[in-house]
This record gives structure tokens, sequence and C-alpha cells, in this order.
């Protein structure tokens, strides 16, 4: 009997060589470094928004508010935007409505000093950084398949790369007292030209609607956004998603609050603040680029209760500690060790199943998102109240919910028997 012959190669079943492959994988990179350094631009420059627009902690929160609704509602069209244009098209939107947004929140502070305008920036902002969370970790999922190697948390480095690099950036426009219009515009023209040149090298898939010419047969994109939200059925993906809140709020609430924590709560000056931020972000760098070993010698679940533990303990040193800045440094560098890893292990454990890993990516992020649509008003809110190290004591109670569902991510391998043939 003749061996059986080969289907003709489409775009649904190309797989690229190995130059394409990491060309791919550099793309990806670039897309999360510059989501990092859109955010980190935004972060270190919140004690001088306030301070331009004379506000106090609890309409902070509101502004960052307006953020959050745009992120989450990014991230529940993302599935849909990701299915009708395709990543290379989606993710050209998304980061230039994130250019958009920095604009605005720049003219809205430094210009017209007017709240209205900066909440509408950073709707825009939260819509673009939202959607395009959701299609580079599906394309970083897919990569890491293809690659064969755990790459997500190094993935996840090249944001916080970013966020290293824009908390810098940040630090010394406030200290060479740069106006924060020009600040945010000059970091919004960078990342429009990148990501023009980024999304050159990837790949075009017709799985994420890349092709609309290809001749394989595909669901319209009504009918895939139907099996998208299908998933939300599934309670071990709302688990991972608990992990996924609980991370993600320990470092949103870092980007968030960290830097007028250092002002308001310690009583240290703009500049340090920026810099305290700074010290996180490389923490939560370290964490990832050694995460990718550390996960493959240990595997999920103890690699996340570690973390766990170490984000609760450098939390309490953060806000009781109270043995000046030495303390306040190590307790921020176990804070961003501890939220290194619950995000990207958080989108391996939901993309291990390739078929729907669009959609389950999509619903972890849009469940994790949930932490920045509540935290930013309710940290606020408290933070007004009771004083801003004492509204993050709710920080350590979801980092305990998060050590408490890390079975959820459990490798696929170890749940079932490997298939027979």
């Amino acid at each position: 009997m003749s061996e059986p012959t080969s289907p003709p190669a489409t775009a649904a079943t190309v797989t690229p060589q190995r130059p394409g492959l990491l060309a791919w994988r550099n793309a990806v990179f670039a897309v999360f470094f510059l989501s990092g350094l859109s955010v980190a631009s935004w972060v270190a420059r919140i004690p001088a928004v306030r301070d331009d627009l004379q506000i106090s902690l609890e309409t902070v929160g509101l502004v960052i508010l307006g953020m959050s609704i745009g992120s989450v509602v990014g991230l529940s069209l993302s599935a849909a935007v990701l299915a009708r244009f395709g990543a290379r098209l989606g993710m050209i939107f998304a980061l230039c409505l994130v250019a958009t947004g920095l604009v605005t929140v720049g003219l809205g502070s430094s210009v017209f000093a007017l709240l209205p305008v900066i909440v509408v920036g950073m709707a825009l902002f939260g819509f673009g950084n939202g959607a395009v969370d959701v299609m580079m970790n599906v394309e970083g999922a897919a990569a890491e398949r293809e690659i064969g190697k755990t790459l997500m948390p190094l993935m996840h480095a090249f944001f916080s790369f970013g966020t290293m690099t824009g908390a810098a950036l940040g630090a010394a426009a406030s200290a060479l007292h740069v106006p924060v219009a020009t600040h945010l515009a000059i970091m919004a023209t960078l990342i429009v030209i990148a990501i023009f040149i980024a999304v050159r090298y990837i790949p075009i898939r017709e799985s994420v609607g890349d092709d609309p010419h290809t001749e394989a047969s595909r669901l319209p994109w009504s009918a895939r956004l139907r099996e998208n939200l299908a998933v939300f059925a599934d309670n071990r993906l709302l688990l991972i998603g608990v992990i996924v809140l609980g991370t993600s709020f320990a470092e949103g609430s870092a980007n968030d609050w960290i830097a007028l924590a250092v002002v308001d709560g310690h009583g240290y000056d703009n500049t340090t603040g920026a810099i305290i931020f700074g010290v996180f972000v490389t923490a939560m760098t370290v964490g990832r680029v050694a995460g990718g070993p550390i996960l493959d010698r240990f595997s999920r679940v103890p690699v996340l209760r570690t973390c766990a533990a170490l984000g609760i303990a450098g939390l309490a040193l953060f806000i009781f500690g109270g043995g000046g800045m030495p303390v306040i440094i190590v307790g921020t560098i176990l804070w961003g060790l501890g939220s290194a890893l619950g995000f990207p292990v958080g989108m391996s454990a939901a993309a291990d199943d390739p078929k729907h890993a669009a959609a389950r990516v999509s619903a972890v992020a849009i469940i994790g998102y949930g932490a920045f649509l509540a935290g930013p008003p309710l940290l606020g809110f408290l933070g007004q109240h009771f004083g801003i190290l004492n509204a993050l004591i709710v920080v350590l109670v979801l980092l305990l919910l998060a050590g408490l569902c890390a079975p959820a991510a459990r490798e696929a391998s170890k749940r079932t028997p490997a298939p027979t043939a």
C-alpha cells in the first residue's frame, strides 16, 4: 500500500521555518515591550498629573477607572477584532489607540488642565492595551508551541523591559521637569513607528483571521465569536482566571499606586516614587527572565504558590515595615518577584488547548482585568479615607486567593494520561 499523500499547504497549515519562527518570536517580544513602555510612561507621570490638576487620591482612582473600563471593553471585543481583522491589523489598531490615548492624556494634563480630557485619553489608552493584551498573548502562546520551549514568561519579561524603560524615561522626564504632554507625545510617536515595523514579522495565520483570501474552509467570524464566548462554561478556566486576577491586581496596584504610596504614604518626593516604581518593574523582569527554567524544573503549581508567598511578604514589608528606604526597597523587590509569573503562567495554562487558545486567553484576560476595573476606585476610596498603605492590604487577600487556586494551572500532561495512537 502506498503512503498517503500530504494535503496541499494552505495558510492554515503552513508552519514557518526556523528563521521565520525566530522572527515571529522577536516580533512578539517587541509588541510586549511596546505595551509595557506605554503603561510605564503613564504610571511614572501619575504624580505629575495629580499635581497639574490638583486632584485628590479618590479622583486619581476615578481617572484610572476610565482606563480600566476601556481595558475591559477592549478585552471583551478583542476576540471579535482578532476574528474579523487578524493579529496584524488588530495589533496596529490597538497600539495606535494606545498612542492616541497617551497624547490625549498629555494634552489634558499640561495644556488644557481638564479632567474630562484625561478621562477620555485614559479610556482610549485602556481600550488599546486591553485589546493588544489578548492578541500578543495568543501570538506568544502559538509561537511558544511551534518553537517547543517555555517562552511565555520571557515574553512577559519583555513587557517588563518596556516598563523598566518607561519608568527610567519617566523618572528622567520628572527630574528634568519635562511637561507631561511633551513626554507622552514622544513616547506615542515611538510606539506607532515601532508597531508598524514589528507586525511585518508576524506570520499570516488563517486560524486567527489574518488571511481573508485563503481557500481553506472557515466559519464566519460571527460564528467563531459565539464559539469564543462558550469557553466561559469551563470551571477550570474560571479558576485560572482567579489566579490571573489576583496576580494582575498585585501588578496593577503597583503600576497605579506604588509611586503615590511612596510619596503620600512614606513621605518621599515624586522622583523617588518613580524610582521605586522602577525597582518594582526591574524585580518583575528578573522574575520573568528566570521563570522559564524555573517552571520547567519545578512545574507551575509550586512556582505559583511560592510567588504568592513572596508577594504577600513583600507587600507586608512595604506596608508595615516602617524601617525607611531599605525596607521599602526589599518589600518592593519581593512584591515584584511575587507578581512576576502569575499572569504569563495563567496565559500559558489557558492556551493549553490550541484549538480554542484565542478564546480561552481572552476569557482569562477579561477575568484578570476585572481587577483593573474594580481596583483603582476601590484603592482610591480606601486610600482617601484610610491611607494608601492601608488600602494595599486588599492586595494581600487577592494574592492569597491566587495561591489557593494554583492547582487549576497544572500542566495538561499531569492532569490526564497522554493519548494513545
